[in-house]
């Protein structure tokens, strides 16, 4: 019986779906899984890994923790909810070898840099269209699968942003992503 008990306080561990995204920056390819938040499941929350191949830029990976909150939604019959203001936040460490988390104090007066090398907090804002695979194909699972885009900009695109108004433009700052999700 304690077994039992174990098994159901640990239930909310196990993830609600598995999500692939591209782009968006966290990586060119991102994998994932994400959580449903609060019991109308308008929130969500995504653990994600992506990679940046050599040829992209890279190589060098992330590790990102996403919130998202669907303050509305529209229902196409049976079949379809589209979320068309999706606002969101969320925070990416790049792994990579001359990155870190904090400057080396002993090269650069206390205060010079004030962010990290590694860290990004960044604001995003998306739209999503879920499906509901059990009514379009009679399928059990996945149960849904959501296609999603999102935009976003990080803390230092923000403050270059605001401290070089005549040389970058608001679409300088931004990124875009495409992804898709499954929910079981």
């Amino acid at each position: 019986m304690p077994d039992m008990a174990f098994a159901q306080k640990s239930h909310f561990l196990i993830p609600d779906g598995a999500i692939v995204q591209h782009a968006g920056s966290i990586g060119y390819l991102s994998g994932g899984i994400g959580y449903n938040l609060f019991k109308n499941n308008r929130g969500s929350f995504d653990l994600m890994y992506g990679f940046l191949p050599k040829s992209k830029g890279g190589p060098f990976s992330t590790l990102t923790t996403k919130l998202a909150y669907r303050p509305f939604e529209i229902k196409i019959k049976d079949w379809m909810i589209i979320h068309p203001i999706n606002p969101g936040a969320f925070f990416s460490y790049t792994i990579q070898k001359d990155l870190d988390l904090t400057w080396d104090r002993g090269q650069y007066p206390k205060g010079y840099y004030y962010w990290s090398e590694a860290l990004r907090t960044h604001v995003s804002l998306g739209s999503e269209f879920t499906f509901n695979t059990t009514r379009l194909m009679k399928a059990g699972k996945p149960q849904t699968v959501t296609l999603f885009y999102e935009v976003n900009t990080n803390d230092m695109y923000l403050i270059n942003f605001f401290q070089n108004l005549q040389a970058l433009s608001v679409t300088d700052i931004f990124k875009a992503g495409v992804g898709l999700k499954a929910s079981f």
